[in-house]
Order: C-alpha cells, then structure tokens, then sequence
C-alpha cells in the first residue's frame, strides 16, 4: 500500500467533487503553493493513485440502453471470456466476480434489439460462456465511477 499524507488525502477528495479544480483553487484551500499541489497530484498520477477519466452521459448520444450482464462462464476459461469481452466496444466495464456470476459487464447499445443481438451473436457464442443474465439500468442515482 502507498503511502500518502493528510494533504494527499484532502487533494484527492477535491478532485473526486471535481476533477476540474485548479490546482491554484486547492492550494488555497490548502495553504500550500500551487507548484505543491502540482508536484503532488504529479506523483499520485505517477502511482497510479488518480487516474482521470471521462464520464459520458450515454443517453445524450443515443445509448439509451445501459445493462449490467452477469455472465457465467467455465471457471477454466473465465479470464480467456473475460478478455474478450474487454475486446467488445459496446462493453464499457468487465470485472471478475465471487458473487452470483463469474464475471460482470456494463454494456451501452442503442436499444434493447441491439443489446439482444449483441448477447446472442457475440456473446453466446463464446466458447466456455453457460448462462447471461442481463439487468437493465433505469436509472442511476448514484455514479462515482
């Protein structure tokens, strides 16, 4: 585990409210220099402790249906499908689970006959792939993703 100060800690908590904070806004709030708080989100970058990303309003270019897919698969070939899932542009996130599927998907299609004929022609077919259990999203009240 990386080490990382009270300061650290308070820069990295500014940035998950916003992650477009200035670093003179931080410094400020800081008491510290804005090179200081320049050098430090440099080195938690460095660390893989901040990685910044993009969130994307899906609906607002035209994927309207977001489903969580659980996909049991053949423990033997679980990281070979998982793998090749990670390979599908419709599929935003894949992770490996112990719950009640072996591996978990959020996928983005146009519309539910997308995401039906992406499962069944992509993703059935899969060798290794037993069962998929598609869960739609309606709303997301939550996302700190």
């Amino acid at each position: 585990m990386l080490q990382v100060d009270e300061k650290d800690v308070k820069i990295i908590q500014m940035l998950e409210e916003d992650g477009r904070k200035s670093y003179d806004e931080m410094a400020e709030k800081l008491g510290m220099s804005e090179a200081g708080v320049r050098k430090r989100v440099q080195a938690l970058m460095t660390k893989g402790v901040i990685k910044f990303t993009v969130k994307v309003d899906h609906a607002k270019i035209g994927m309207n249906t977001v489903a969580i897919v659980g996909v049991d698969v053949d423990p033997a070939k679980m990281l070979e499908i998982a793998q090749k899932l990670c390979e599908l542009q419709e599929v935003k996130c894949v992770a490996t689970s112990s719950g009640d599927h072996m591996v978990m998907t959020e996928i983005w299609t146009h519309d539910g006959q997308e995401l039906r004929r992406l499962i069944s022609n992509r993703i059935e077919p899969m060798e290794g792939v037993r069962r998929i259990c598609p869960a739609l999203l309606q709303e997301k009240l939550k996302d700190q993703s």
